[in-house]
C-alpha cells in the first residue's frame, strides 16, 4: 500500500474520531441537561401546544406536560424567554444570545436555527403568522423576520419607534462617524417584551418606556400609540372586547380594540404584572411579581386571588383539563381552583 494511501487512510480515522468525539461530547451534554429538579428552577414561558402545554427556561430547560411535566432536552444552555407554536408540532422558542430554537414535533425534540453570541442580546417574545412568516423581538429593538419557516432570520431596524430626538441625532451622527451611528443606533430602541395577533388583522407590541405599537402588515411598519404611562409594559391580552396592557408597579390598562384611548384599571396591590390569561368568558387572570394572582371583570373590577410568598409568576395557562399552571422562580406551579 502507497504511502499517500495510507496517510488519507490515516486521515480519515482521525476525523472518525474527532467525529465520534464531538457526538459523544453532544449526547453528554443532553443528558446532563436534564435534571430532576429542572421543573422546579426559573421557568419563563408556557405555551399551548395543541392538546398539551410546553415551558421552557433557563439553561436551555423545556418541558412538556402530559399528566405530568417531563424534561426534555435542547440544544442549547442559553437561557429560554418565550415559546410559541403554529400547530400541534410546529413550534420555536427564543431567548438569550439571540437563540431562536425549532421543533417539528410538538416540543418532543429541538433544532437550533439560530444563535449568536455577537448580538449579545436576549430574544423576548415571538409570533408566526403561519408555518413560513414568523417575526423574533426582543431587547434594544432586537427584531428578526422570516419567511421560510426559520431557515433564514433577517434583521430589521424600526426606526420608526424611536423618539423624535433619537432620529435627529442618528442623522447628524451618520454624517459624522459611521461606526459610532451603527453601535448608537442598535441601543436607542427601547426593549420590545411582547407581541400578540389581535382579531381585527392587527398586532400590537408593548415594551420599554411606555412603548404602545400597533402593526396592520405583520409588523413591517408600526405606528406609536400615545400611551399615558411612560414605564415599562411586559404583556398584552385580548379579552372580550378589550385590549389589556400590563407592566410595572401594577400598572394595568384597558382599551377598546380601536385603541383610540387607554383606562387604567386600579389594582390592589402595586406589584409588577407579567401575564394574563382568560379563565372564562367574564374573568381574565393576571400574575405577577410578589406571587399575586388577581382576578380582573369584563367590568374593570380587579380582586386579589392569592399571594404566594417568595415568588414571582410570569406565565400563566390553562391545560385542556381547564387546570392553571403558572412559572416563575419557583418553576412549574398548579394552582388550586378559587
Amino acid at each position: 500500500m502507497s504511502f499517500s494511501m495510507l496517510r488519507f487512510i490515516s486521515v480519515l480515522s482521525v476525523a472518525s474520531i474527532f467525529n465520534s468525539s464531538a457526538v459523544l461530547a453532544q449526547e453528554n451534554k443532553l443528558e446532563q441537561q436534564i435534571q430532576p429538579l429542572a421543573a422546579h428552577s426559573l421557568v419563563l414561558d408556557i405555551a399551548q401546544s395543541g392538546n398539551t402545554l410546553v415551558a421552557v427556561g433557563e439553561r436551555g430547560h423545556a418541558f412538556i406536560y402530559d399528566n405530568q411535566w417531563q424534561q426534555v432536552a435542547t440544544p442549547t444552555a442559553a437561557q429560554l424567554t418565550k415559546a410559541f407554536f403554529i400547530s400541534e408540532t410546529q413550534g420555536w422558542a427564543v431567548g438569550h444570545d439571540a437563540t431562536i430554537l425549532h421543533t417539528e414535533d410538538g416540543g418532543k425534540t429541538w433544532q437550533l436555527q439560530m444563535q449568536s453570541a455577537e448580538v449579545d442580546k436576549p430574544f423576548l417574545d415571538l409570533l408566526f403568522f403561519d408555518e413560513n412568516n414568523g417575526i423574533a423581538i426582543g431587547a434594544y429593538g432586537l427584531f428578526y423576520r422570516t419567511t421560510d419557516g426559520g431557515n433564514n432570520w433577517i434583521s430589521e431596524y424600526h426606526q420608526e419607534l424611536l423618539f423624535e430626538e433619537d432620529v435627529a441625532y442618528l442623522e447628524e451622527l451618520k454624517a459624522e462617524d459611521e461606526a459610532l451611528y451603527l453601535s448608537e443606533r442598535s441601543t436607542l430602541l427601547p426593549h420590545f417584551n411582547r407581541v400578540i395577533p389581535l382579531t381585527n388583522g392587527q398586532l400590537i407590541m408593548v415594551g420599554e418606556l411606555g412603548l404602545v405599537a400597533v402593526s396592520s402588515d405583520n409588523g413591517y411598519h408600526w405606528q406609536k400609540q400615545n400611551f399615558p404611562y411612560e414605564g415599562s409594559l411586559f404583556n398584552a391580552s385580548e379579552f372580550g372586547d378589550n385590549v389589556y396592557v400590563m407592566g410595572l408597579r401594577g400598572h394595568l390598562f384597558k382599551s377598546q380594540m380601536q385603541l383610540a384611548q387607554w383606562q387604567e384599571v386600579m389594582l390592589p396591590v402595586d406589584s409588577t404584572i407579567n401575564a394574563g390569561v382568560a379563565i372564562d368568558e367574564s374573568t381574565l387572570r393576571i400574575v405577577g411579581n410578589a406571587g399575586v394572582v388577581i382576578d380582573v371583570t369584563a367590568q374593570g373590577n380587579a380582586t386579589l386571588v392569592e399571594q404566594r410568598q417568595g415568588e414571582n409568576l410570569v406565565a400563566i395557562a390553562k391545560d385542556t383539563a381547564g387546570a392553571l399552571w403558572v412559572a416563575g422562580n419557583k418553576g412549574l406551579i398548579k394552582l388550586e381552583q378559587k
